[in-house]
């Protein structure tokens, strides 16, 4: 061999061993594919059990999945019925957080294998195969306060689900030989438009997208396929809609099974994750291509890709995920008055910087249940902040219905179950306050017709039949738990008039004006009157508990009002009464203070006197007003 050939010989072996040095092989790429959904899987998992498994087992108490043939029917009348039904049944199982998680995370799984052999992604791009899931993730955790509002039953696997069947169904449309597609774009179409909505027509576009994408057509039968999808879309809604579905409003015949972020008025910034979804698979298939490369080329520039991707995934779903405090402290408190922890609602309390009303009003409930609301309803701060949520948020739909029942209120909780079930939908949460008000007003015959339902569903059969035993022995309802300190709070008075879904005025309201022989009942009129701040109402309740605790010790914040009151006017002479030497000395400090600082604003002084006497009711009285309820 001549040295000229060696020399290009060399040459090719240098080439052929600095290319393969440089490049990623096919067996590293798959590897690559199967490892980042997984890991993406495994992360979003941990977070979603770390920082949302309250969440997520609220969510599955307003839920409602019956094993009956008539519920299957009941969502099979409007299109989009089966996502529905198949939503709400996989919801149910976030009563284990783990368990609906490793449910929810399985069917993203499934749908990132099924993108990946419809659009033919290249295991060097599976990153693209996270957006997405991203999406669909921000779907479920940027909702807030809209889990009490949404009318979309299982709406936490409804998009997912629905993504899964309409990309399966793009991946069986380009699979099929060519001679059957166009027949198989009328006919998934109208077979899928009833069971998934929304996602049978997004289907279908996609369908009409990749035929130009399509290697083995033609340019007529590109425009043939495509024209046959766009008519598709817009027809076959149409004829359901005269024909099987003309109940559904014909504005929303083209969105069913896609939420409806609506209270008073639109909210669209809502929408824009299933804009972005539409978007993510139509570029998809405005870029599948049948042959794809099985190497990268260039390491440096395909990782420095991948990097980016994922930083804007990470950041996006960080920077939507919904993480208001006082919401999530909200459902805790919930779950711990639902499981009769009352100093579980009071440790959350105590982390409460600046609490919503619901916060303030459960905490009550809690120290009033362990008999310390006199002593240290003040050492909380006491705010007003508004729910985070670009609507209003009213307490009847988020809280009323514990408060109202706790409280002895049974028919303002039966009537706001009743009315948000017609309005939003029939949920586990509504038939267990109802079942609970007809047991506690003896009406054990519609008690019997809420066990019945519940006993349909998988996790609240046992508690159902639980209290069906109640219904054989009514004597056991004085001996509960949760039911005995209710019992004292019913009253002959408690008529359905209007509470102006007011929750917290209704409420205090109702008990300043009333009064009671039983001390526990007496108890809640005298700490009503004691908020309201009326000197009026207040010495009779005073004076009555005093009576009905004769021996007793009375509690701080009791004290603390009787002696400013006697300090304020001079119509009850006070002088006789047994005060603490606490509170007389932190009137006197208070005052003192207050000379102190008698030359700033009120707004100036309020944290200066809160810091010393923000747990006292005199701080209360003088600092406090005007705060605003919902």
């Amino acid at each position: 061999m001549s040295k000229k050939n060696k020399k290009k010989t060399n040459n090719k072996e240098t080439k052929k061993a600095t290319k393969k040095t440089w490049s990623i092989g096919a067996r590293t790429l798959s590897v690559w594919s199967f490892v980042l959904p997984l890991l993406a899987l495994l992360t979003i998992a941990i977070c979603l059990l770390v920082y949302e498994s309250t969440f997520l087992f609220r969510v599955q108490e307003l839920n409602l999945f019956l094993y009956t043939p008539l519920f299957f029917k009941q969502q099979m009348v409007v299109s989009g019925g089966f996502l529905t039904w198949i939503g709400t049944y996989f919801t149910q199982f976030f009563y284990h957080p783990w368990l609906g998680v490793t449910l929810l995370c399985a069917w993203w799984a499934l749908l990132m294998w099924l993108t990946k052999k419809a659009f033919n992604i290249p295991a060097s791009w599976a990153v693209v195969l996270l957006i997405p899931v991203a999406v669909l993730l921000l779907t479920d955790v940027d909702l807030g306060y809209w889990i009490f509002y949404l009318k979309l039953r299982g709406h936490f696997f409804v998009a997912t689900i629905g993504c899964t069947i309409a990309v399966a169904l793009v991946w069986l449309y380009r699979s099929l030989p060519k001679r059957f597609r166009l027949v198989f774009i009328i006919l998934s179409t109208a077979l899928f438009y009833p069971l998934i909505g929304f996602y049978a027509l997004m289907a279908t576009l996609l369908m009409g997208i990749m035929a130009w994408r399509m290697e083995d057509y033609k340019i007529s039968r590109r425009l043939i396929d495509g024209i046959v999808a766009a008519l598709a879309i817009i027809a076959i809604p149409l004829i359901y809609y005269r024909l099987v579905y003309y109940q559904t409003n014909i504005i929303n015949i083209y969105w069913t099974a896609i939420p409806l972020y609506r209270i008073e008025e639109h909210h669209y910034q809502y929408y824009i994750p299933f804009y972005l979804l539409v978007a993510a698979f139509a570029l998809m298939a405005v870029f599948y291509s049948k042959k794809r490369q099985q190497e990268v080329k260039t390491p440096i520039l395909w990782c420095g890709a991948q990097l980016i991707v994922l930083a804007l995934l990470v950041f996006g779903v960080w920077k939507f995920w919904y993480k208001d405090g006082n919401f999530h402290k909200e459902l805790k408190m919930v779950h711990c008055i639902e499981n009769l922890d009352w100093e579980g609602v009071l440790t959350i309390a105590r982390d409460c910087d600046d609490p919503t009303r619901s916060l303030w009003m459960m905490k009550n409930l809690a120290l009033f249940r362990l008999g310390r609301q006199g002593d240290e309803m003040y050492h909380y701060k006491n705010s007003d902040k508004a729910c985070n949520a670009p609507f209003k948020v009213r307490m009847t739909q988020t809280g009323a219905k514990i408060l109202y029942l706790h409280y002895g209120q049974l028919n303002f909780c039966y009537r706001w179950c009743l009315e948000d079930g017609v309005e939003y939908g029939w949920r586990v949460d509504y038939y267990r306050y109802m079942l609970k008000c007809a047991l506690l007003n003896g009406e054990y015959a519609v008690a019997q017709k809420y066990i019945d339902i519940l006993k349909k569903t998988k996790y609240y059969a046992d508690w159902a039949q639980h209290y069906e035993a109640y219904i054989k022995d009514p004597s056991l309802i004085k001996k509960d738990k949760e039911f005995e300190p209710i019992l004292h709070m019913l009253s002959p008075n408690d008529r359905l008039t209007s509470d102006n879904t007011l929750i917290e005025l209704y409420l205090l309201n109702y008990f300043s004006n009333d009064d009671s022989d039983d001390p526990i009942y007496q108890e809640q009129t005298l700490l009503a009157a004691l908020q309201v701040k009326d000197i009026q109402m207040f010495w009779p309740r005073f004076f009555h508990y005093a009576n009905l605790h004769k021996g007793e010790r009375m509690p701080v914040h009791y004290q603390e009002a009787a002696y400013l009151y006697g300090k304020l006017e001079s119509e009850v002479d006070t002088s006789h009464m047994p005060f603490d030497k606490e509170v007389i000395s932190n009137y006197d400090e208070f005052m003192a203070a207050a000379q102190q600082y008698s030359n700033m604003t009120e707004e100036q002084m309020k944290p200066l006197m809160y810091n010393r006497f923000g747990s006292t009711f005199y701080f209360e009285y003088f600092f406090t007003r005007g705060q605003k309820s919902y």
